[in-house]
């Protein structure tokens, strides 16, 4: 069906007739001046697609009708321009192109059709470890031992980059997904097939948020709804509500942006924004640049909201020219925002749009901070850490305390270390990393810390030989203007040189401590410190050996470096003595902003990006000597352990199958409230006593080489199953009365020709939006879940799968219906299927009642008609 918007489409230029866009301000509708910008964004997309199947006119009427349906709960589509991912999350995306290629094939059909319809970037980023650093080639060691461990998943990335139209790899050693997203992937606004729109994103990470900062509206989501985009299908979302978050205001002198993400990162935490939009306005936004926004942006999951999102103003356009972007779509991008009244100006009350609730930040009351020790909400001013650190060191075991008896609070544990005698408290530092998309984008902080290193080296200062100190910045530019600026020679001689272009840290690829350093901590039951410019901080993300993790700008992480501690007033101690016996305070080192700015106007310069972004895709010689396959069908290894044909595809015919009834399933599993995803697919390490073990032992593998669940399901140690009366990833093979494994079970029933379902209570599959949570309950067998509710992304998840989400009628549960689980369930499929229809459960029992079958609309029973949504996507594209 043609687009019922059709009517206002235009050409941006009259000189450019072929070059069009819509209008929104021909709908001529008083409500759009009043939507927040955020919404405009999904309210272009809906009318750009708008075909009354995928995207119907009643979609479009309810986002511009926002001020009423966002307290409803109305679902709505949203087609995203464009798709991201890391190597982590994308790895599994790629293999199942690659699996539905070859279906596509055996239906009789033409393989080489399925692609991505809308653009995708891989960026390879999180397979990088800190194994060697200080040295002068620690670089050169680390990408060398990347490309030992993962040489597999890397070559059939690369066969990827080659076999798929619209996906294209960034390889491994060119910057974290975030950072080269902002400086080089992003358009602001999409110049595709004629038209103008937009730019908008999905990732496979939840940082994906940090594109917001630029105006382009960008979130995470699992790998399915992924997937879905890049086939061309629309994510189905809640219509969030909008907070809008007024900044006034100048930032002090020596506040850096770090500080004021910290610090908004708590107040949104106190004001509860999960499952929201974060929209910023105010005059106080003007004072922020691009990289300031960003930063704000990345730590969007860290304070729940779905989008944190800045509109494009001057400031944006400025930043598309400075970091080498073509200046004629800059121009055109301009043009484009103006014309659909998508420009903001933050000076200009007047244009200030409605919001579900408006909160408000001063800058000028924001001071310097870090946060921790175990949480990225828990904000500290930095002139009350000593006193915060010690405080937790005696308080109860938590989320702010270590429960140190206060006998030991000043234990002190000597060790040597290359010769020398050195001594170990609770507090001493032991890891110090500038690393992470979320400050190494910012050339302010970056600059900062780099005149800072310049001036304590002047001063005579160093940092302690064992402490961990590392530079992984998240492109090459930031290398470049660090060196052209002159401070990289201070930084390495601080012990902060370049380990890697990568997460590193921030994700927990630290890397090893020293074995004197590890044995000093065990021995003296010490907590250890880790201070890092990342996002998280979580216990035992970081490094086992470091207790406490606080994040804090990158000038702070090398001040704490130097005084080797966090017990340390910086306002009355100083942070070291140098040569001559003077004391060096942190107030004589700090680099005024008016220094920073001055270094950055110098050398922060288009000329950089364009260099360093023209040869991204072929710098990398390790990746281009790589010898990937160049069949567009994938000849897949039977004896990889990393890279499989998934079975999602065996036995699928170009026919319909009829939707049958579901015959006396058993229960695999019974849960309560509150399932996670981490619940249902953990990602830890792999017990050597879990079927997962032996199968990797089966194949040769050795326990060092097993690496992590990944892609596992219910195997996680504090699973609680109401069959067994502990933790644990087991169950009760009914046939047999045997507890077994939850694989082992599945297999047997598998085996016998038993279908499976799960029962569950409220909120079943809350946390991570990980597609494996429903990829891998389907390879068991489970063909149904029957829970009291969902969270909105693993119900979406499940139906991409062809997996029944079932729900209980209002008022009812397991308890009041009196199932215990042990019954068999048939689960009668009507033939003529509407969304949310009631359907009848007999059990073996005798007893019968209702569930409502959770597909919410037409599309959703299309997928399931299908057995999912690869596979109505195969069989469109084999017919």
């Amino acid at each position: 069906m043609s687009n019922p918007f059709v009517q206002i489409v235009e050409p941006l230029d009259p000189k450019q007739p072929l070059k069009k866009f819509f209008n929104l301000s021909k709908l001529e509708d008083v409500r759009y001046a009043h939507l927040p910008f955020s919404i405009r964004i999904l309210l272009e997309a809906a009318v750009r697609n708008c075909d009354e199947f995928l995207v119907k006119k009643g979609d479009v009427e309810n986002i511009l009708n926002w001020k009423v349906m966002q307290h409803k709960n109305v679902e709505v589509p949203f087609k995203p321009a464009r798709v991201i991912l890391q190597d982590f999350t994308g790895v599994p995306a790629v293999v199942d192109f690659a699996a539905m290629r070859d279906a596509v094939k055996k239906l009789g059909g033409d393989p080489e059709k399925i692609n991505p319809i809308c653009p995708v970037d891989l960026v390879i980023d999180h397979s990088i470890q800190v194994d060697f650093n200080r040295q002068p080639d620690s670089l050169q060691k680390n990408q060398e031992l990347e490309f030992e461990r993962n040489k597999e998943r890397f070559e059939f990335l690369k066969w990827g980059s080659q076999a798929f139209k619209n996906l294209r790899i960034i390889p491994p050693g060119s910057g974290i997904i975030h950072q080269v997203n902002l400086e080089y992937l992003a358009r602001v606004v999409m110049d595709q097939d004629g038209y103008y729109y937009p730019d908008s994103v999905v990732g496979t990470d939840s940082h994906t948020t940090m594109i917001d900062g630029l105006g382009v509206l960008g979130w995470g989501v699992g790998g399915i709804e992924a997937e879905a985009v890049m086939l061309g299908q629309p994510i189905s979302m809640v219509l969030p509500e909008v907070v809008g978050y007024k900044l006034v205001g100048n930032p002090q002198p020596l506040v850096t942006s770090t500080d004021i993400v910290l610090t908004i990162t708590k107040h949104l935490r106190q004001v509860g924004v999960v499952g929201k939009f974060v929209e910023f306005f105010g005059p106080g936004v003007a004072q922020l640049s691009i990289a300031d926004r960003a930063t704000i942006a990345n730590m969007c999951p860290e304070y729940g909201a779905t989008a944190a999102y800045f509109p494009v103003d001057d400031i944006s356009i400025g930043y598309l020219v400075q970091t080498g972007r073509d200046k004629e779509k800059v121009m055109c991008t301009k043009r484009y925002l103006e014309a659909v009244g998508m420009l903001r100006d933050f000076t200009n009350s007047s244009q200030d749009p409605d919001f579900t609730q408006v909160v408000e930040l001063d800058l000028h009351t924001v001071v310097p901070c870090c946060s921790g020790p175990k949480r990225p909400q828990d904000k500290v001013a930095v002139s009350d850490m000593k006193k915060d650190f010690e405080t937790c060191l005696g308080a109860k075991q938590g989320f702010k305390g270590f429960q140190i008896a206060p006998d030991r609070h000043n234990s002190i544990v000597k060790f040597n270390f290359e010769g020398h005698e050195f001594e170990l408290a609770h507090g001493s530092v032991v890891i110090a990393a500038i690393t992470s998309c979320t400050n190494t984008s910012n050339p302010s902080v970056m600059l900062g810390a780099g005149l800072l290193a310049k001036k304590a080296v002047e001063a005579g200062l160093t940092v302690k030989p064992y402490i961990k100190t590392s530079l992984s910045p998240g492109s090459g530019v930031v290398t470049y203007y660090l060196r052209e600026s002159g401070v990289m020679r201070y930084l390495s001689q601080l012990g902060f040189d370049v380990v890697g272009y990568g997460c590193m840290t921030c994700i927990g690829n630290s890397g090893p401590l020293p074995e004197s350093v590890v044995e000093a901590i065990t021995q003296g039951d010490l907590v250890a410190v880790g201070v890092l410019s990342g996002n998280r901080n979580f216990e035992g993300r970081v490094h086992p050996n470091t207790r406490a993790n606080y994040l804090a700008s990158p000038p702070l992480v090398i001040a704490y470096a130097i005084a080797g501690t966090i017990r340390i007033d910086f306002e009355k101690e100083p942070l070291g003595i140098n040569a001559s016996g003077k004391k060096i305070f942190l107030k004589d080192i700090w680099p005024t902003r008016n220094e920073i700015q001055a270094v950055e106007r110098q050398f922060v310069i288009p000329g950089m990006f364009k260099e360093v972004y023209e040869k991204i895709e072929t710098v990398n010689k390790a990746w281009n000597a790589l010898d990937a396959p160049s069949d567009k069908l994938y000849i897949w290894n039977p004896k990889s352990t990393y890279i499989k044909s998934p079975p999602f595809f065996d036995g699928l015919t170009l026919a319909l199958q009829t939707p049958k009834t579901i015959e006396g399933a058993y229960v695999l599993l019974s849960f309560g409230d509150s399932v996670t995803t981490d619940h249902i697919s953990p990602a830890g390490n792999i017990a050597r006593n879990s079927p997962a073990a032996r199968y990797l032992t089966s194949r040769g593998l050795t326990p060092r080489e097993f690496n992590s669940y990944g892609s596992r399901t219910f195997a996680n140690i504090r699973l609680v199953n109401k069959f067994i009366d502990k933790q644990g990833p087991q169950t009760i093979h009914f046939p047999s009365g045997e507890t077994l494994d939850v694989f082992d079970a599945a297999e047997r029933y598998k085996q016998a020709g038993h279908p499976l379902i799960v029962l569950a209570g409220k909120e079943y599959g809350a946390g991570s939006s990980r597609d494996w949570a429903a990829k891998g309950p389907f390879l068991l067998g489970v063909k149904a879940v029957l829970a009291e509710s969902y969270e909105r992304i693993h119900r979406s998840n499940l139906v991409g799968m062809g997996v029944i989400p079932l729900q209980y009628l209002p008022g009812e549960d397991a308890g009041t219906l009196g199932l215990t689980g042990r019954e068999r369930y048939t689960i009668i499929i009507p033939e003529n299927l509407k969304p949310q229809m009631n359907v009848q459960i007999k059990l073996d029992t005798g007893k019968t009642f209702n569930a409502i079958m959770r597909f919410d609309t037409d599309v959703e029973l299309t997928y399931f008609h299908n057995g999912g949504i690869l596979n109505y996507m195969i069989r469109k594209m084999a017919s």
